[in-house]
């Protein structure tokens, strides 16, 4: 099979979460370690770093790789999901996977894939930890898909474990209080492996604190850190809490030598490093235009409160989202003098252009819908002055269209 062939049978033979939600969600962890064991146990063949958290997690995971590669270690990077190719999901120092790794894997694995009907994100994880392995980085960050407890990279030994913050985000699965879905990002820390928090939160203190006794593992939480204040090139002043989370981590880190320098050089490049995209990023001035894939209560209040702060005439927002989003939840953030293009995001799960509109405009959001992002995106510049701003987001899915 060629590339395009190889990721056309990977999305449209196999469950996969972020199209097709719920139902794509295993739940038990029998299919992933049966693939380990199947290629060898990779994941125990290099070092790592677990990142989990409701929101931050992507963001947090590029800045500790980012870091490390500073401090010259050849860095692994597996996160989720991906904006434009697939290989944007599995990095050694910034540099995407081989297609022709990618074809390889699932070819010569393909037979087992069938008969064991695994998961799109377990061939992800297997081919990332294989990757890794074959290429003996000193040290891979993982990023955690949905939840920890349950999630398919939740089979690696980290060196520390980073839980960024708890939000309401897939209560269908973690739970619908801030508790449980602790409990559930709680299940990536390990027997006697240091885990740090870079949020914290009153209501989830408790489960974190008893979760890391349990098993015997120091925590740490960030924010009560007094440390240096550390400059990041990912834009927004939210990134100020995980910043925190990243530099305790690596402080727990043992047998790496990271210095000063290093992190303050690591986090000033962090694009450059790792090729991260979406997060509060500029894609043009005048007007300005800026995407971010936060999606859920949490991460929507921080990008929204950091459109507070720029400075600008009127505002318009290219809003799209998908079907099983808690539109009663996030509408209500959205401010309502701006001009709204509402649209649906090129996947199954996404929510009609005119399902949103109708609802949005009960909470008093106005403006028109468009059959495409692109379309959208392209009438809210015709519509604008020099001295406008355009937000684009709403979804992972949305932003992907257009950077």
């Amino acid at each position: 099979m060629t590339y395009k062939e190889t990721l056309d049978w990977m999305f449209t033979q196999l469950p996969m979460y972020q199209e097709k939600g719920k139902t794509a969600f295993s739940g038990k962890l029998d299919t992933i370690k049966a693939l380990s064991l199947h290629l060898n146990s990779p994941e125990k063949k290099f070092k790592s770093i677990h990142v989990a958290g409701t929101n931050g997690k992507g963001s947090s995971s590029h800045m500790l790789a980012s870091i490390l590669q500073e401090a010259g270690y050849k860095v692994g990077l597996y996160t989720s999901p991906h904006l434009k190719d697939f290989r944007e999901r599995i990095k050694i120092n910034g540099k995407p996977t081989s297609k022709e790794f990618v074809v390889s894997f699932i070819k010569d694995n393909k037979a087992f894939f069938k008969t064991n009907k695994l998961s799109f994100f377990e061939m992800t994880v297997g081919m990332a930890f294989l990757y890794f392995a074959k290429e003996k980085v000193d040290i891979a960050i993982i990023e955690v898909g949905l939840g920890g407890r349950l999630d398919s990279t939740n089979v690696i030994m980290p060196e520390v474990s980073l839980i960024t913050n708890i939000g309401y985000d897939h209560t269908d699965i973690l739970g619908d209080t801030l508790p449980k879905i602790a409990s559930e990002k709680a299940g990536i820390i390990k027997e006697g492996v240091p885990v740090v928090i870079s949020e914290y939160q009153k209501e989830t203190e408790e489960t974190f604190i008893s979760t890391a006794k349990d098993r015997k593992s120091k925590i740490v939480f960030a924010s009560k850190s007094k440390d240096k204040e550390y400059k990041t090139d990912l834009l927004g002043d939210y990134q100020t809490k995980n910043i925190k989370g990243v530099i305790a981590a690596i402080k727990e880190l043992k047998d790496f030598n990271v210095n000063d320098n290093h992190i303050e050089r690591g986090l000033l490049n962090v694009v450059a490093n790792t090729g991260l995209l979406g997060r509060w990023q500029k894609l043009q001035d005048y007007p300005a235009v800026i995407c971010d894939t936060a999606h859920n209560k949490e991460g929507l209040s921080l990008v929204l409160n950091q459109i507070k702060q720029q400075q600008y005439n009127t505002l318009h927002i290219v809003l799209g989202v998908v079907s099983d989003k808690n539109l009663d939840e996030i509408l209500p953030l959205f401010p309502k003098n701006a001009i709204y293009y509402f649209c649906c995001p090129k996947i199954s799960r996404g929510l009609n252009e005119k399902v949103l509109m109708e609802k949005a405009t009960a909470f008093k959001l106005k403006g028109n819908r468009y059959e495409s992002v692109n379309k959208a995106l392209k009438v809210a510049k015709e519509s604008t002055r020099k001295t406008d701003l355009i937000y684009i987001g709403g979804s992972t899915f949305v932003v992907a269209e257009i950077v």
